[in-house]
């Protein structure tokens, strides 16, 4: 399928690995040129390089956190009014209610609420200036079913999915639309981490923690960053225009839900 976003400009954070890299991927193979980002230069500029040398796209690469004020400074200079923003941080540490203070809630807020919305801020102007954007926010599964142990994230992304549902109906009018994608377990570097810490707390080898959690998944196996970066070039394309303010599961139909 054409996705129709051939020579469009697409803004995509934390995107040297993982997830990310998923999105920025499926987006170049499209024709989109890009601008990466992620906090560490090597592995940034490797990816971009990968990206430019298949699709034959324009990549730049700015290695700096998001998080902050500068950083968010010198990534909107560089990446000038994208026409496609796809936003994505890695998530807070896991732990139990006890262990998170409130510079542990602040830090969580910053940077998977208060970086979206902020860069959203900065973009949207623009895309609605010229009738045509597309916003896609990396969040979570647990904003629809919570994970116990990722309070922080739990907290942080539910208040994100608020913040969009409302302004998603502001800007539609414009033609531009945003929409939230919400992983489950998928072979990352992040899924990788929790089947660490499953394996050390019961004293388990990292396959054996892996074959539990894919147990209770229905697809019985991770999520690929491909398919993940699929279904966000999707919703970034011209055929996604009458979507708008959705949260869309990608987790193998491990939230049990019927709506």
């Amino acid at each position: 399928m054409d996705l129709g976003i051939k020579g469009k400009r697409a803004l995509v954070c934390a995107s040297s690995k993982g997830l990310g890299l998923g999105c920025a991927a499926a987006l170049a193979e499209a024709g989109c040129d890009l601008v990466m980002n992620a906090r560490g230069s090597e592995a940034l500029e490797a990816a971009a390089a990968d990206l430019r040398a298949r699709f034959g796209v324009t990549v730049q690469a700015v290695a700096t956190d998001v998080t902050t004020e500068e950083g968010r400074a010198q990534l909107l200079e560089v990446a000038a009014s994208p026409d496609i923003l796809v936003t994505n941080a890695g998530g807070p540490p896991p732990g139990m209610w006890s262990d998170w203070d409130r510079d542990d809630f602040i830090a969580a807020l910053d940077a998977n609420m208060l970086t979206p919305i902020a860069l959203m801020t900065a973009c949207l102007p623009a895309m609605m200036e010229r009738g045509w954007g597309r916003v896609v926010n990396i969040t979570s599964q647990s904003v629809k079913a919570p994970v116990a142990v990722l309070g922080l994230s739990n907290a942080a992304r539910t208040g994100l999915t608020g913040y969009v549902a409302g302004t998603a109906r502001q800007v539609a009018p414009s033609g531009v639309t945003i929409n939230n994608l919400l992983p489950g377990i998928h072979a990352t570097a992040r899924a990788e981490s929790l089947d660490r810490g499953v394996s050390e707390q019961q004293g388990i080898s990292m396959d054996e923690a892996r074959t539990q959690r894919e147990a209770t998944i229905p697809a019985r196996r991770y999520g690929t960053p491909e398919e993940f970066g699929a279904a966000c070039a999707f919703l970034c394309s011209q055929h996604a225009g009458f979507m708008v303010g959705q949260n869309v599961l990608l987790d193998g139909g491990a939230t049990n839900a019927t709506i």
